[in-house]
């Protein structure tokens, strides 16, 4: 169904991002050789603005952390993954204690624009994102205007609140139950329709393929 015209609301700037994520993104891109300015271009944001990541002082949307997660190969699990491991060393399955992942233990990220993600899986699988999603009223994965995407195909289901998602040229309105399934190279966004946070589980598979093009992320 179409998304009816909506006024998104300011967001609280979220908790400052982990030092390992930083670390992560920052020892990464040394790794690969490129200058603040290279990927700032590729990706098209600022210098500043990567710098401010890397050093920990604002948090990335998640149009921008896929974008730069991409471009340097870096998977999201490895950004959820022991800190004490070398950014640039390639993930690899490690045996759980367990199948059971409590809620308590699961690694989170706050990212710039409401959106929280916790990590659903008990051990590390450099295959598949399987995160819980959260999106605080007025919360978006990437700002008004801008879409984003990236490596992969998601799926998701609404758990509460209300979701908006831009595919492309089609617009829809996700309610609790609803499910959706995409390729992640179709630009797009997801935001919150009303006055109560949205949660989903989200699911994304295969962002080991090929490299894209240019992204359009957005800065946070």
């Amino acid at each position: 169904m179409g998304v009816h015209s909506h006024t998104e609301r300011n967001v609280a700037d979220a908790q400052s991002i982990p030092e390992s994520v930083a670390a992560r993104l920052r020892d990464g891109r040394e790794h690969s050789g490129m200058s603040l300015r290279a990927l700032a271009r590729t990706i098209g944001v600022s210098a500043s603005l990567i710098s401010q990541i890397e050093n920990g002082k604002t948090n990335p949307s998640v149009g921008t952390l896929y974008a730069i997660a991409s471009e340097l190969e870096i998977s999201l699990d490895e950004l959820f993954s022991d800190p004490g491991a070398a950014a640039s060393d390639p993930p690899s399955p490690q045996p759980p204690s367990g199948p059971v992942l409590h809620p308590v233990d699961r690694p989170t990220v706050e990212l710039a624009g409401g959106v929280r993600w916790e990590r659903l899986t008990p051990a590390t699988d450099p295959d598949v994102d399987f995160l819980l999603v959260t999106y605080a009223v007025g919360g978006a994965s990437c700002p008004a205007g801008a879409l984003m995407r990236h490596r992969g195909h998601e799926y998701g289901v609404v758990l509460s609140g209300r979701l908006g998602a831009t595919l492309g040229a089609a617009a829809y309105e996700l309610g609790p139950g609803d499910a959706i399934a995409s390729d992640s190279a179709v630009p797009h966004r997801f935001w919150t329709i009303g006055d109560e946070p949205a949660t989903a589980v989200w699911i994304v598979v295969g962002r080991a393929a090929d490299r894209l093009g240019p992204f359009d992320g957005g800065d946070p």
